[in-house]
């Protein structure tokens, strides 16, 4: 609301603001980046057992199997012998090495080769397959393992490999991780799901479904995006993305730059509006290139913001 007040021969124009728009002028950046989280982890972060004990189950018969190996005084040949008889057994020994992979790549002095361990591809056509792999058990150091008794069972063994490869999978979990806290203090806000509210959501869609003209971000058409939210309320879209970074990285200012390019495209078009919502303690190590995306863009917050409850003051 703009009041005047006639003082002397001339106006003095003062501007009431509101408390929405007071605090966008007098945000800091400094200040704004000092309250980032240095993690945002649940119980379920760190490793998903669930995912573990399912991986495990899933080759538990053939590891029983491979077990009769253990401690054995002529591995290599009771191995040949047990993979004629077993040739499936072959399938779990890449997660005996910690890979995901149907394919293994090896070359020493005697050449190269690569193994197969898919279910479709056993060693099963003459003794030379089946001494190849008794050569590549030797040769990676597994039947060491087996026999000097580093390892009493394969199941167990197996259970401690997939825990090692699942925490891994931490840095894609932290980014669902900043999603679902999003997306609760969207419906803390009272917007609901595939009504109000919708998760990732491409561009086509968007335009499918308002017939809003979006060709200014998405380069005429030529490039799909999809956003983690969108939100629809009476006069606005807004399209939503969300990250956290706990550590530094490259990606950091690229992320920046980009959306920096993506807030100021958006200002074109009527009707829709870029949000994002960003934290983690990793952004010190490109807080130059966020600060420049700060300096360009409205509606850019972190998870404080949403605690004092932006989300129910800007997505009206």
């Amino acid at each position: 609301m703009n009041t005047a007040m006639r003082i002397g021969s001339g106006f003095f124009t003062k501007i009431v603001l509101t408390r929405e728009e007071e605090d966008k002028m007098n945000r800091n950046f400094d200040k704004w980046l000092s309250d980032f989280r240095d993690s945002i982890a649940d119980y379920g972060y760190y490793i998903d057992f669930e995912k573990v004990y399912r991986n495990v189950d899933d080759i538990k018969v053939e590891l029983n199997i491979l077990n009769s190996l253990i401690s054995s005084k002529n591995i290599e040949a009771e191995f040949e012998k047990l993979i004629k008889q077993y040739p499936e057994v072959i399938k779990c020994i890449p997660t005996l090495l910690a890979v995901r992979a149907n394919e293994i790549y090896c070359r020493d002095e005697n050449g190269e080769y690569t193994y197969r361990f898919d279910s479709d591809n056993h060693p099963c056509s003459n003794n030379i397959h089946y001494k190849r792999y008794a050569y590549f058990m030797r040769k990676t150091g597994l039947f060491d393992l087996m026999t000097n008794h580093i390892i009493h069972n394969l199941v167990d063994y197996v259970t401690g490999v997939e825990t090692g490869l699942d925490s891994n999978g931490r840095k894609n979990r932290g980014g669902h991780l900043m999603e679902d806290l999003v997306e609760s203090f969207i419906k803390k806000a009272g917007f609901i799901k595939d009504r109000t509210y919708f998760k990732e959501m491409y561009i086509h869609q968007i335009v499918d479904k308002w017939g809003i003209d979006l060709s200014a971000i998405s380069n005429q058409g030529k490039m799909e995006k999809r956003f983690d939210f969108v939100i629809k309320t009476t006069g606005m879209i807004y399209g939503i993305e969300t990250n956290f970074y706990s550590s530094a990285g490259s990606k950091l200012n690229e992320t920046a730059r980009s959306y920096k390019t993506l807030a100021l495209e958006s200002n074109s078009i009527d009707g829709f509006t870029f949000v994002w919502f960003t934290d983690g303690k990793g952004w010190a190590s490109a807080r130059h290139n966020l600060e420049e995306t700060f300096g360009v863009m409205e509606h850019i917050y972190n998870i404080r913001d949403m605690e004092n409850g932006v989300i129910r003051e800007v997505f009206k």
